[in-house]
């Protein structure tokens, strides 16, 4: 299974052909941060209902109408229930707040040369990081809501301003 993720993975990159493989790791680790400074660390529950999705493969909307038809174990409904129901279990983050995220992220990764990491990928600008998530979701790698647009990723910041001269953020 892992093999057919990174295979799917090279055709990816193959097919943007901007971006190394390298970058599209990053951007899906970094949206981990993300997720977790915008919403938090995630309760058992929450484990037990994503495990669930990924076994099954279904998304959020299949599972709320299995719930909604009664479909489900009692196992699982009890966990949307303890993850306080399905607004609780959608993690989802902007545009903005996943550039910020990854700015973060990226700095503690690489301090000072976070800049020049980035742009050895090719990022130079946030709406890079936009193309990126997209051609992820293009390839089911990552999801979108219906609000989600490329626009939000656009001159969310200054790269120049952003990591010359800045405080490394801290998450202790």
């Amino acid at each position: 299974m892992a093999e057919t993720g990174e295979k799917s993975l090279r055709e990816l990159v193959a097919k943007v052909g901007r971006y190394p493989e390298d970058a599209y790791h990053f951007v899906r680790e970094g949206l981990g941060y993300a997720v977790h400074r915008v919403h938090g660390p995630e309760s058992a529950a929450q484990i037990t209902v994503m495990k669930y999705l990924v076994q099954k493969n279904l998304d959020l909307v299949d599972l709320r109408e299995l719930y909604e038809k009664g479909e489900l174990s009692k196992t699982v409904v009890a966990a949307i229930d303890d993850a306080g129901g399905f607004e609780s279990l959608n993690r989802h983050v902007s545009g903005s707040d996943l550039c910020w995220g990854l700015r973060d992220y990226a700095l503690q990764r690489w301090g000072r040369m976070t800049r020049s990491v980035l742009a050895g990928w090719n990022i130079t600008e946030t709406v890079d990081f936009g193309n990126i998530v997209f051609a992820m979701i293009e390839f089911e790698f990552m999801q979108k809501q219906p609000s989600d647009s490329l626009e939000d990723f656009r001159n969310v910041f200054d790269f120049a301003e952003a990591f010359d001269g800045y405080d490394i953020p801290f998450d202790g």
